[in-house]
């Protein structure tokens, strides 16, 4: 399974909008929008998760700077998540 970040989303995107463009390339396992903790707004940008890495490097290489409600999208691999200091 690969995770593919997905960012400069525009806040009108929705799960089931970027599933569809994203199942053009391979099989879709999961999508996670990214919204404010406070607010519930989204945060423009979010994660899928592709069953094949092969399908996933496609997506990666086609969707990269593909334009979506008027905004280039920034697609590669997600990189593991770093711990940060609590404030």
């Amino acid at each position: 399974m690969s995770k593919i970040y997905v960012g400069n989303l525009p806040f009108s995107a929705d799960e089931a909008a970027v599933r569809t463009l994203f199942a053009e390339h391979g099989t879709v396992d999961s999508v996670a929008l990214i919204t404010d903790r406070d607010t519930g707004q989204p945060r423009g940008f979010g994660f899928v998760e592709m069953t094949s890495n092969s399908e996933a490097a496609r997506a990666i290489q086609s969707l990269n700077g593909h334009q979506m409600g008027g905004r280039a999208l920034k697609v590669n691999e997600a990189q593991a998540k770093t711990d940060r200091p609590r404030r």
